[in-house]
């Protein structure tokens, strides 16, 4: 179905939600329970539910004796293969007390840009969700190579919604919506909604984010919601903190509307893919 309006959420067949490492990890890995809570609450409604979570190698840090994300790929790895591991057992350990069952799904852009590969992909999620299962999507950084990687998984879950038809995208942050220039600068002004073919002329985005562990920022989430949009997902952006409003279809966070059904096509395009950003805003200023 098609989700034109707020009020239709709760009705939502399928979502996607995305959370960033600094959401659910180190001082905020206590967000992981609310997290799930929400999720719990669509899922026990019938909403098939996605969750594409990063923090992988920022859960993975403190385990390696690091005091920072590390620069160079191989300790990237290294802490994504451990975090990974403890990241979906909290989210499990959180599950069980709605005995919902997650699965682990980890892609690569190579993954989404080989048609086999993809198809894999899609299949196997259209059968952990037909099964009840509640598929956990993260880039696979322990294999994946600059040259190969997303970028960020707000890009990564534009294509995980577009992958599986899903009616709804929520991308999560720590900020409760996009504003025209940092929250905290005079003169901002939060963004309640966004046209699918609204070009944002004069807003302000910044493309790094503020807790110094993920890798996307305000051009990226902006970048992917804009991406779902135009592919007849409705994205809803806002803080991690209000996910279970967002997904109760109340009015928190900035609104993308989806294109009309005739505007978009089937397929994936491969700007989805790239790691730069097409979006005509402003790239300096942190506003989300």
């Amino acid at each position: 179905m098609t989700i034109d309006e707020r009020s239709q959420i709760p009705s939502a067949r399928r979502i996607v939600v995305k959370v960033g490492s600094s959401s659910i990890s180190g001082d905020n890995a206590g967000q992981i329970a609310p997290l799930v809570d929400a999720l719990a609450e669509a899922h026990g409604r019938g909403t098939q539910v996605i969750l594409v979570s990063s923090g992988a190698i920022a859960t993975g840090i403190p385990y390696l004796s690091l005091s920072e994300r590390p620069t160079d790929l191989a300790t990237q790895q290294a802490a994504a293969a451990v975090g990974q591991n403890v990241l979906i057992y909290r989210y499990q350990d959180s599950l069980d007390r709605y005995d919902i069952v997650a699965g682990q799904v980890l892609l690569t852009a190579g993954d989404m840009e080989n048609p086999t590969h993809r198809t894999n992909a899609q299949r196997a999620m259209e059968r952990l969700l037909d099964l009840r299962i509640l598929p956990i999507v993260n880039e696979n950084d322990t294999v994946a190579t600059h040259e190969i990687r997303f970028g960020d998984n707000d890009r990564l879950a534009a294509l995980v919604a577009s992958l599986v038809d899903a009616d709804l995208l929520v991308l999560l942050s720590d900020v409760d919506a996009l504003y025209t220039r940092p929250p905290h600068e005079p003169g901002a002004e939060r963004i309640e909604h966004v046209g699918w073919d609204d070009e944002l002329a004069g807003v302000e985005i910044g493309s790094t984010g503020l807790s110094g562990v993920g890798s996307g920022g305000a051009v990226t989430k902006v970048s992917a919601a804009r991406q779902a949009a135009e592919r007849g997902t409705a994205v809803v952006l806002t803080a991690t903190s209000l996910v279970s409003s967002a997904l109760r279809g109340e009015q928190v966070g900035t609104w993308f509307a989806p294109a009309p059904t005739t505007a978009s096509t089937a397929s994936v395009p491969s700007s989805m893919l790239s790691t730069g950003s097409a979006d005509p805003v402003t790239s300096d200023a942190a506003a989300f």
